[in-house]
């Protein structure tokens, strides 16, 4: 009689099998075994953000290899990947697995290891715990989001910007989160929020008429300095460089500042 062990990769199961020996069957998930399903009202926020999943074939077919190895074990490891998405597949096969009635009378673990190694391993499985239902409950929260906001932007992205895919999975959230907050924070949305003015103490800087001259030829745009003649640019630069020395000298209020060589 032994033990059940579950990850999400086929070839990490062989490779774990031969480190417990006989007395323990690894089974491969083949990564998440179900989802949402793919019609309007899967997330029922009035109903406390029920969500309703769907069957996936393949995950389907993988549980039931599992529950089929459970009739002569005692207990089942859920060794998935050590993150969130991890934690989720461990709580959908256990979900997936109590709904056939083949977990009755066995005792269901969670084992983690960061490392494929014999010694890992085998460490792991003798340090078991329990699933961890804030990272669950984590999951949970992201993909109720993911639903309810992602999915209604995706259209819109397709209509504005043809050939994109979609419009992300969280970052579509974290977008209408900072639109939101950034509203809240206007003048018209509150009124004891408004922009910030600030005032310098220097006195307004005097170039002179040569200065003023050479301060002319050029142009700014944007954050980029441009001449409108390269040859008066070539020509005119150290004497620009040279009358913006001093205005800042000016500008500086009988301070004392020395020349960068």
């Amino acid at each position: 009689m032994s033990d059940v062990v579950v990850v999400e990769s086929p070839a990490k199961a062989k490779t774990i099998e031969k480190y417990l020996g006989r007395d323990f069957t690894v089974l491969a998930s083949y990564g998440h075994v179900r989802d949402l399903e793919e019609k309007d009202g899967a997330v029922l926020p009035d109903q406390d953000f029920a969500m309703l999943w769907g069957k996936d074939p393949r995950g389907e077919q993988q549980v039931g290899k599992i529950a089929s190895a459970l009739k002569g074990a005692k207990r089942l490891y859920l060794a998935t990947d050590p993150d969130r998405e991890g934690e989720a597949i461990s709580w959908h096969v256990k979900d997936m697995l109590a709904e056939r009635g083949a977990l009755k009378g066995k005792h269901v673990q969670r084992i983690t290891f960061n490392e494929i190694t014999k010694r890992a391993v085998q460490y792991a499985v003798a340090h078991p715990r329990d699933l961890d239902q804030p990272l669950i409950e984590a999951y949970l929260a992201r993909r109720a989001l993911d639903y309810l906001v992602g999915y209604t932007l995706s259209p819109v992205l397709w209509r504005k910007l043809p050939g994109s895919r979609s419009a992300g999975r969280v970052q579509s959230v974290a977008l209408r989160l900072i639109c939101e907050r950034e509203a809240e924070s206007k003048p018209s949305a509150r009124g004891n929020i408004g922009p910030l003015k600030a005032a310098s103490r220097l006195p307004p800087a005097r170039p002179s008429q040569r200065g003023s001259r050479i301060l002319k030829a050029a142009s700014w745009s944007n954050s980029t300095f441009q001449m409108k003649r390269r040859r008066c640019a070539r020509r005119s630069w150290p004497k620009v460089a040279a009358t913006a020395w001093r205005l800042l000298k000016s500008a500086a209020c009988g301070g004392t500042l020395r020349r960068p060589s």
